[in-house]
């Protein structure tokens, strides 16, 4: 039975540039042919070239991505695919930039034992993380909202949409030409809204730091 290898790649967005991730798989041998590339969100595995590479996979074939982070964000859905590639299917993935990430190391499935309770820890550390992330944004925005209620009217409705695109430029995930044209705003109006955005969370510091003295 001949073993393929695949590469995946994926970017959050099409400004983003996959040269990087690119470079390190053809330096790991291979073939830029069998490299698969999304530009778009990981927040689901519904990405047309993610699902094109599941279908051609087959048992022993070898599954390569550079970081947890570029085959998915969620915590549910990462473990459902890799359970799939490499239970169902019986394909290997290898995470390049984590060793222990590689279901392929051995003949005697430790690798693969490793590999899944490694998974396990690391999936639910990052989706803890989120969740501390958007609580504190939450708190910080009802507090600001509290506040602004004394001064007037906030300028605008912060929404979780704009809250996520915030946060994946500030984390460099995106530039911030595709945040303001995923959430349909001019730059301008983008930049505006940043600006309002942060008086609100520098408001809600402001209280809990009088609060703590």
């Amino acid at each position: 039975m001949s073993i393929r290898k695949y590469g995946y790649i994926r970017v959050s967005s099409k400004d983003q540039n996959e040269a990087r991730q690119k470079e390190q798989m053809l330096e790991a041998g291979l073939d830029e042919r069998d490299i698969f590339i999304d530009k778009q969100s990981g927040k689901n595995f519904d990405r047309p070239n993610y699902q094109v590479i599941k279908r051609i996979l087959r048992e022993g074939d070898i599954l390569h991505v550079t970081s947890l982070d570029r085959f998915g964000r969620n915590k549910e859905d990462i473990l459902n695919e890799w359970n799939d590639i490499t239970k169902n299917i019986k394909a290997n993935i290898i995470v390049m930039d984590m060793p222990l990430l590689n279901t392929a190391k051995d003949e005697y499935g430790a690798g693969q034992l490793i590999s899944d309770l490694v998974l396990q820890i690391l999936s639910w550390l990052a989706e803890e993380e989120r969740n501390r992330i958007k609580k504190r944004q939450r708190e910080g925005i009802d507090i600001a909202k509290k506040k602004g209620k004394h001064l007037g009217r906030p300028k605008f409705e912060i929404t979780s949409d704009f809250i996520e695109a915030y946060e994946k430029w500030q984390n460099g995930e995106t530039t911030a030409v595709a945040a303001y044209k995923s959430l349909d705003m001019k730059r301008t109006t983008f930049y505006r809204r940043v600006k309002e955005y942060e008086e609100q969370l520098a408001a809600h510091e402001e209280v809990a730091a009088g609060k703590a003295n």
